[in-house]
């Protein structure tokens, strides 16, 4: 049976901040946990992360990677021979059908359409960029370019 005095807390519900500088007897008098002399050893010292004594630091050795990214995201490309085959004359082509028959693997992406192919049926674009050539296309085929 479990007895009064054999009763103690929780071993992880110990943790309490060592105290120091509290005179030698203490355990963590003296120096108080933080060596002898030196810059560490100073009341509000604070060294950045990654200062090296003020030799040039590793992250500043490496070299830098050429090029440059782009913030903006690219367009995802559809070709106009892809849109003929899988849309009926007089549907609607924008990113949501797109993504619905297939052609675009998200529909929250940018989409542009290049004019590589025929295009025989008077489709409806919208929300989507275009090239030149496909607008001519479109525009050949009857078709309508409504909000870009």
């Amino acid at each position: 049976m479990l007895k009064l005095h054999e009763l103690k807390p929780y071993r992880k519900s110990t943790k309490r901040r060592k105290v120091v500088g509290r005179g030698v007897g203490s355990g963590h008098g003296t120096y108080s946990g933080r060596g002898a002399k030196g810059q560490k050893a100073r009341s509000g010292s604070s060294i950045p992360v990654g200062f090296e004594g003020g030799r040039m630091p590793l992250q500043r050795q490496m070299p830098k990677l050429r090029g440059f990214k782009s913030r903006t995201p690219k367009a995802v490309v559809v070709r106009l021979d892809r849109v003929e085959s899988k849309f009926n004359t007089g549907q609607t082509v924008n990113p949501k059908e797109l993504f619905n028959k297939g052609l675009v693997k998200s529909h929250l992406d940018v989409i542009k359409i290049l004019g590589d192919g025929k295009l025989t049926k008077a489709l409806t674009f919208e929300k989507v960029r275009l090239s030149k050539s496909a607008v001519e296309k479109i525009e050949k085929a009857g078709g309508k370019i409504t909000a870009q």
